[in-house]
């Protein structure tokens, strides 16, 4: 007989809701230990206070495949034997959080697009590192099936679309909102960004510029209401310290067990990129002058654990993930940027998709993603050979580049790029078992195959099967 499988009511910490603590960043309850009955308000704000786990801390594993980050002493999930999480904390927390606010404020249009529009991106982030997972029929009393992983982008497609469609200035309030304090057209911006995102997630399936992953973008981009256009417009959220600190700040709390790799520093190095004044901090220390010293030594990736331990010991100054400043307690955290959506851009002009005038838009997303970091682009740095356009095919390599570098230290971002184009070139953990591939997915956890048959049919779908090596359908 089937088990029931409600994935509402798992209970699992991954990023699950928790409301009682939400005085620094919103309205609480009448009683505020009634964490059952939580206001509206509260509801909205836990989630966007969380949301920059899904481009930071949330998941290190893609930060650590995609060689954004290398490990400097528990080294497993860097030499890719790291036990695979579960999804189910996503559908249990913010998700289900998000129907509830729909319920709890139902009357406003605009409350519930906002909640569509961030449910939306995280079914994205979720079918990233899965694959094909439960989506049309997630969030609802039954055992929900697992969706393709075409059915998942499409779904959200036309469901960002539709939300950005409903939002209006007189279409009510929204609750909770700390990143835009209601601000709709702001939403639309981020709501039409992630559509061009996501669409180009798509070129492998359909390059083509009249194939759907084009026409979703040209939408998206033609939009009156407009995307992320200028650092103003960006996602950001603003920490006020306390129970809700930047997620960076964490990391080095008395720990220092992740650090900027090699593989980057290298990068950012042989383009004189100076982002990497922002990108590489040379110490723990949060403090004054302290948090303003900066590290271009990327720390070796894919090393076993005495190695690493080795290597931390004798270069105490390895590169530190972001320079002191942009991981204190109240850092501000960007989830989405202008630079990384005018680089987006720029890979679709160059595909043929748009009539955006590609030499503007990829400058111009450079420079805004120097910005961003508190940087500014020399003349020079466009005119070397490893950023200038040459009018032919290595032009999608250098955008692609701009794109993994301008989405650090994102990690699900950073391994879609470098799945999706093959740039930048990356090589396996030199310590993994002979003959490791880097990973492309993540594997279904076990309990998936105990609650759920769907998972069968999912497998049976991946070439290779459920394996870390599987390329998921996009990547194909």
């Amino acid at each position: 007989m089937k088990k029931r499988l409600i994935y509402i009511l798992i209970a699992t910490g991954l990023l699950a809701s928790s409301c009682d603590a939400l005085s620094d960043f919103g309205d609480m309850n009448d009683n505020p230990n009634a964490t059952t009955n939580p206001a509206a308000s509260a509801l909205l704000t836990n989630v966007l206070a969380g949301f920059g786990g899904y481009t930071s801390t949330g998941q290190y594993a893609p930060a650590l495949y995609s060689q954004y980050l290398s490990e400097t002493q528990y080294t497993d999930a860097s030499l890719y034997a790291l036990a695979q999480p579960a999804f189910t904390g996503y559908y249990s927390g913010h998700l289900t959080d998000l129907v509830d606010y729909k319920k709890r404020t139902e009357g406003s249009v605009n409350a519930s697009a906002v909640a569509t529009i961030l449910q939306q991106y995280i079914f994205g982030y979720v079918t990233d590192l899965w694959g094909d997972v439960p989506y049309s029929e997630a969030l609802q009393q039954v055992v929900p099936k697992y969706d393709t992983q075409e059915e998942i982008y499409k779904g959200i497609l036309a469901k960002l679309t539709e939300a950005e469609g409903q939002l209006s200035p007189s279409a009510g309030s929204v609750p909770g909102d700390i990143i835009f304090n209601g601000d709709v057209d702001k939403w639309k911006k981020f709501a039409n960004s992630i559509r061009m995102i996501y669409s180009l997630q798509l070129s492998k399936r359909y390059p083509g510029a009249s194939e759907y992953a084009a026409t979703e973008f040209k939408a998206a981009l033609a939009d009156s209401d407009g995307s992320i256009a200028t650092n103003e417009d960006n996602f950001v959220i603003n920490y006020p310290g306390g129970n809700f600190k930047n997620p960076w700040r964490n990391t080095y709390d008395g720990r220092k067990d992740y650090a900027e790799s090699k593989t980057m520093t290298d990068i950012m190095a042989s383009l004189a990129d100076n982002r990497q004044n922002a990108f590489g901090g040379a110490n723990d220390d949060f403090n004054a002058a302290n948090a303003l010293l900066t590290s271009n030594k990327g720390f070796p990736y894919g090393l076993r654990r005495a190695n690493a331990e080795a290597f931390a010991t004798a270069n105490t100054d390895f590169a530190r993930v972001l320079r002191g400043d942009f991981r204190t307690e109240t850092s501000p955290l960007v989830v989405m940027s202008a630079g990384q959506v005018l680089l987006a851009r720029a890979e679709a002009a160059k595909r043929g998709w748009t009539s955006d005038v590609l030499a503007n838009v990829y400058r111009t997303g450079i420079e805004l993603s120097f910005k961003q970091w508190g940087q500014t682009a020399a003349a020079t740095y466009f005119a070397q050979n490893g950023v200038s356009l040459a009018g032919d095919d290595s032009d999608l390599t250098k955008i692609a580049l701009q794109r993994y570098i301008a989405h650090y230290p994102d990690g699900r971002m950073g391994w879609n790029i470098w799945r999706k184009s093959g740039v930048p070139t990356l090589v396996p953990a030199p310590d993994a078992v002979a003959g490791s591939t880097i990973p492309r997915r993540y594997q279904y956890s076990p309990n998936e195959y105990t609650t759920n048959e769907g998972v069968n049919e999912a497998v049976a779908r991946l070439e290779g099967g459920d394996k870390m090596s599987s390329r998921i359908w996009w990547d194909k």
